[in-house]
C-alpha cells in the first residue's frame, strides 16, 4: 500500500497490509497473488465479525420453519393439485436456498462501505493491486460463506422433511445455483456501495429489491397460482430462474413454466435456460461493478 497505514489504532488495517504485503512479494504482485490477498482479508473480516454471517442467515431459517408450519398443510393442498406427492418443505427448500444467497449477497455492499468508511477502500485504490482480482478475491471470500450457509438450509430442510430427489449430487447442484444466482446481486449490492458510499443507503437499497423480488417470484406458490400481473412480473425476475433451477434439482423434474423449453430433456429443461439467464446476469452485472471499481479514485471515496 502506498498510503501510511496507522497500524496501532486499527489492528485489522495492519493485519490486511501486512499479510498483503507478504502475499504481495511471494506472488511478485501478480493477479493471484492480489486475488489471494483479497479472499483471505475478507475471510477474516467475516470471522471477525460473526453478526453479519448470523443475521443474513437468521432470516432465511425463520421464513423456512414458520412457512413450512404455520402455512404448510393450505400450501401442500395446494401445490398437490398439479403436482402430487410434493411436501412444502420439499417444495420451499430450494427458495429459501436462494434466499439465502440474496440475503448473503446484499451484505456485500454494506462490507465495501465500512471499508470506505475507515479508509481502508481508499489505500487498496491507491495500491498497485489488480482492480478485477480486488472485486473477484472478495466475492470468492463471499460465495465461501454463501456455501456453507446453503448447506445448513439444505440440512435443516432435510431435518423439517425435506426430500432431495437427486440425493447428494442435487444438493451440491443446488449449492451452485445459489452461487451463481448470488454472484449478480453482489455486483449489484457492490455498485450501490460505491455510488452511494453510505451504509444504509446501501441496505435499504438492496432490501428494496430483495423482499419484492421474492414475493413476485415462483419462490414460494407455483407460477399457475399467482395473480396474473405477478405471473408477468416473474417472467422477467431474476428470482424466478434462480428458484426454478434449485427447484428442478431437488425434484428431478422440468419444473420451469415461464420458459418452454422441451429439446433437452427432463430437468435439463428447466436448468440449461435458467442458467443461462443467470450466467448472462452475473456478465452484465459483475462486469459493471468491475468497471465502477476500475473507475474509482481515492478523491471519489474521501
Amino acid at each position: 500500500m502506498s498510503a501510511p497505514t496507522d497500524s496501532a489504532s486499527d489492528p485489522e488495517r495492519s493485519d490486511a497490509r501486512v499479510g498483503g504485503s507478504a502475499d504481495a512479494t511471494r506472488s511478485g504482485n501478480s493477479f493471484a497473488g492480489d486475488f489471494w490477498v483479497n479472499f483471505k482479508r475478507w475471510n477474516l473480516k467475516a470471522v471477525r465479525n460473526p453478526f453479519v454471517l448470523v443475521v443474513s442467515l437468521v432470516q432465511p431459517i425463520i421464513f423456512l420453519v414458520l412457512f413450512t408450519q404455520v402455512f404448510g398443510q393450505v400450501a401442500t393442498g395446494a401445490i398437490s393439485r398439479g403436482d402430487a406427492g410434493i411436501s412444502y418443505e420439499t417444495y420451499l427448500v430450494p427458495a429459501i436456498a436462494v434466499q439465502v444467497s440474496l440475503a448473503a449477497a446484499a451484505t456485500s455492499g454494506v462490507g465495501l462501505v465500512n471499508d470506505i468508511e475507515n479508509g481502508m477502500f481508499e489505500k487498496v485504490l491507491v495500491s498497485p493491486m489488480n482492480r478485477a482480482a480486488v472485486f473477484l478475491g472478495k466475492t470468492a471470500a463471499e460465495i465461501l460463506r454463501i456455501l456453507i450457509q446453503i448447506g445448513i438450509i439444505l440440512a435443516l430442510g432435510v431435518l423439517l422433511g425435506a426430500e432431495i430427489a437427486t440425493g447428494l449430487a442435487g444438493a451440491l447442484g443446488i449449492m451452485f445455483v445459489g452461487v451463481l444466482f448470488s454472484m449478480w446481486f453482489v455486483s449489484l449490492s457492490n455498485t450501490i456501495a460505491i455510488l452511494t458510499k453510505d451504509q444504509e443507503s446501501t441496505i435499504i437499497g438492496a432490501n428494496l429489491l430483495q423482499f419484492p423480488l421474492l414475493f413476485v417470484s415462483t419462490a414460494f406458490l407455483p407460477l399457475r397460482l399467482l395473480p396474473d400481473w405477478i405471473q408477468t412480473v416473474a417472467i422477467y425476475n431474476p428470482i424466478t430462474y434462480g428458484v426454478d433451477a434449485a427447484r428442478a434439482l431437488m425434484l428431478d423434474r422440468d419444473v420451469m413454466t415461464v420458459v418452454e423449453v422441451t429439446q433437452f430433456g427432463g430437468v435439463w429443461n428447466t436448468l440449461v435456460p435458467a442458467l443461462a439467464v443467470l450466467l448472462a446476469l452475473d456478465v452484465v452485472f459483475g462486469g459493471v461493478a468491475v468497471y465502477m471499481l476500475s473507475k474509482a479514485s481515492s478523491s471519489d471515496v474521501q
